[in-house]
């Protein structure tokens, strides 16, 4: 896996790489002719203000506070996913911008009528939580006449996997995903023993699988002995962060039609991994093309 920073360089190249997807995408769309008949969506989960200077906190999760050190590596980088859909010579159909906190989503409203007021009339900003909008939009969208693309950068754990289960479901959207791994599942799995219940419950949540399918994938068991000269069991992790990567990897695997194998894993100042960048595709019938590109993209930036 190629190491990837915040920041920098390596940011203008995550974001070429995005724009690099959807150039192919609306170029698929604007001249397949069977692929002419769909209206294209893009849509933003967690859009910020949509400026490459978003000094958001990584995450709302009070139990799992990240160090100082992580914090700023987060609040340093350069998000700018927004600026770069709505940046398309081809410009989708509709963009669908999705922001928690009221002054971000004032302020994206802002930059659209400002930078791209050409595509004033296509775009949507909702103030409200990812996982519900996203939910309600997979189940009252016509997906018979229409194709999307999803972008998730969340902030730590913030999507359920009932949320990425939904998207595939509908066959017809290419999701784009910052998986939390360093940030979220590595923390959520304790060394030396067993994650408390309410940690427990999380990892289940974001997986979506019950601890007797995840655990044995991620701990060893072993014993230790005990005052009394007997023998008690004991949970060991031995989970890394490739074995919690792919087990994801795999985990998209069982409800979307393709994913792209080379997921690339975003590292921090102090070299640890903080997300895994994931692709997958829910059209069968386009998840091969989709699934080539994305890889491709994913290998060379």
């Amino acid at each position: 896996m190629n190491a990837h920073r915040f920041g920098g360089a390596w940011t203008d190249k995550k974001l070429q790489a995005l724009s690099e997807y959807l150039t192919q995408y609306r170029l698929i769309f604007r001249t397949n002719e069977r692929a002419k008949y769909f209206k294209t969506i893009y849509l933003d989960g967690f859009a910020g203000t949509g400026a490459r200077q978003d000094s958001a906190k990584a995450s709302d999760d009070q139990q799992l506070s990240l160090s100082a050190e992580l914090d700023a590596d987060i609040q340093k980088y350069k998000r700018g996913s927004a600026a770069v859909a709505l940046g398309l010579t081809s410009p989708f159909d509709q963009y669908v911008f999705v922001e928690k906190v009221m002054r971000r989503a004032e302020e994206l409203a802002m930059l659209i009528q400002t930078d791209f007021p050409a595509l004033e009339s296509r775009c949507k900003v909702f103030r409200g939580e990812a996982n519900e909008f996203l939910r309600d939009w997979c189940a009252s969208t016509d997906w018979h006449k229409q194709r999307a693309v999803v972008f998730l950068d969340p902030y730590g754990m913030s999507v359920d996997w009932e949320t990425i289960s939904r998207i595939a479901g509908t066959q017809a959207i290419d999701m784009w995903l910052l998986f939390p791994l360093g940030t979220g599942i590595n923390r959520l799995l304790t060394r030396g023993a067993l994650p408390p219940k309410d940690w427990a419950e999380k990892v289940t949540r974001i997986l979506g699988v019950p601890q007797d399918v995840w655990q044995p994938a991620f701990y060893a068991q072993s014993t230790q002995q005990n005052l009394f000269g007997g023998e008690d069991p004991k949970a060991i992790k031995v989970a890394d962060f490739k074995s919690m990567g792919d087990f994801f990897i795999k985990r998209l695997g069982t409800v979307f039609a393709g994913v792209a194998p080379h997921a690339m894993p975003l590292f921090n100042s102090m070299n640890n991994p903080m997300y895994l960048l994931c692709f997958a595709a829910g059209n069968p019938k386009g998840a091969k093309p989709a699934v080539k590109i994305a890889d491709h993209l994913l290998k060379g930036i």
